[in-house]
């Protein structure tokens, strides 16, 4: 079978997921994770010789090689399912428990991809991982998804084979994974000794995977918006709604993150703006509508080559993963200029050669930046300097915005932090609400 070049990647933040309730409601339990930064000293995948500086253009970096998987995956569903997977890259590492007795795997938790998987024995064809592998044969809660069956089409990773619904993975850096489609009782846990289990969620136990893995990842946990993932599967119990608050990246290893789920998830009270979620194949991503953006007072209206055609519906995607934000290039140009006529410092070159406009700073000299305002279509989201500039050295300050290399525009991380971010999917809307992460 040849694998297509449908990509699904992942984000750029590591973060181990720790779930609480904290409530019930009408519309099901609501559920707060911490999320722990992948430059966190909490992380697996911290390196205690990088200085600040390194590990922000190292994240910078990650951003950069993503989006080229990012724009492959919007390209269409393919014959045969295929994505890109940079396990070395780690975003986040959930820990859940499949079957009964319950045994615990942990996944990368992914909002780049849809499909559920884990290494399952008997495997003679695994990546080496540091907990055993999940065994279906000592679970009673797993079963086999037999063909024809509508739970074979929850995926377009999936094929019948020999009665049985079989699922295929291809990833771009050579790593796959291919297996049997199952469904089986999922349960999350949490701080208070309380876990919550999700009956007969579909997922893929693969029983031949290899490629660029870790060893501390037992697979993938698909938290995007298609049919296959964890978030749709848990429509019911969480309403469709997820929010996360990212801390700054200069605060990470002192704070942790959160990601809430169904009743903790509402984002409400003053401040808030929202703005439709857009549906566009795949569904696997959030699309939004941008309609301009202002450097101070100066709008500038979205343009994508054509000035005279009107703004497209969902013409970005807002990814928790991708670092910088990314756009296309004449509208970008306009912005930049706008910037650098608003900006009274020198200009300066970013160290890690990866970043185009960037300036000089002088210690404990106070920062003239103008206010970035991203007018979305009903949002209007301003954005302070923590989110428009990154100190990308002592005395160099570099702008967080980037024209795209490919025709796919995102709205990265770093304009995310310190505000809450709600995804309701069901009313089809996006909220932001400007908060301190460090407190919420």
């Amino acid at each position: 079978m040849e694998a297509s070049p449908k990509f699904h990647s992942l984000l750029s933040i590591a973060l181990i997921l720790a779930f609480s309730i904290l409530r019930a409601s009408a519309s099901g339990y609501g559920f707060t994770a911490e999320l722990v930064h992948r430059d966190s000293p909490r992380s697996p995948y911290y390196n205690p010789a990088d200085t600040p500086h390194q590990r922000m253009a190292n994240a910078v970096r990650r951003s950069l090689s993503r989006i080229h998987r990012l724009h492959l995956n919007s390209a269409g569903a393919p014959s045969m399912p295929s994505t890109v997977l940079v396990p070395g890259d780690g975003t986040y590492l959930m820990n859940v428990s499949l079957g009964n007795p319950r045994a615990t795997v942990v996944g990368i938790a992914d909002t780049g991809s849809d499909l559920i998987w884990t290494q399952c024995a008997p495997c003679r064809d695994c990546f080496k991982q540091v907990g055993l592998l999940f065994d279906p044969r000592k679970s009673s809660t797993y079963k086999d998804v037999p063909c024809p069956s509508s739970l074979c089409r929850v995926s377009d990773q999936t094929v019948c084979d020999a009665g049985l619904c079989t699922y295929g993975a291809a990833y771009g850096d050579k790593s796959y994974s291919v297996g049997a489609l199952a469904t089986e009782t999922f349960t999350i846990g949490s701080d208070s000794g309380r876990p919550v289990s999700f009956p007969r969620v579909i997922f893929g136990c693969g029983h031949h995977n290899g490629g660029k893995f870790h060893g501390r990842e037992s697979g993938i946990v698909g938290l995007g918006g298609g049919r296959a993932s964890l978030i749709s599967q848990m429509g019911n119990a969480t309403g469709g709604r997820f929010s996360y608050c990212l801390v700054p990246h200069s605060l990470n290893h002192k704070t942790s993150s959160k990601l809430n789920f169904g009743a903790n998830a509402v984002v409400a009270g003053r401040g808030v703006v929202s703005t439709p979620l857009i549906q566009k194949d795949p569904k696997t991503f959030y699309y939004l509508t941008l309609e301009a953006v202002s450097v101070g007072e100066t709008r500038i209206e979205y343009t994508s080559g054509n000035t005279s055609a009107p703004v497209e519906e969902g013409n970005m995607i807002i990814d928790s993963g991708t670092t910088l934000t990314l756009l296309p290039q004449e509208f970008y140009n306009k912005i930049e200029a706008a910037v650098v006529k608003s900006v009274k410092l020198p200009r300066a070159r970013d160290p890690s050669h990866v970043l185009n406009l960037c300036f000089r700073t002088e210690k404990d000299a106070g920062l003239s930046i103008p206010t970035l305002t991203f007018h979305f279509r009903g949002a209007d989201v301003r954005l302070n300097t923590v989110n428009s500039f990154l100190q990308i050295a002592d005395d160099i300050i570099c702008f967080t915005l980037q024209a795209s290399p490919i025709p796919l525009n995102i709205y990265g991380n770093l304009a995310q932090t310190n505000f809450l971010i709600g995804h309701d999917i069901q009313n089809k809307k996006l909220s932001f609400k400007p908060v301190d992460c460090t407190l919420y």
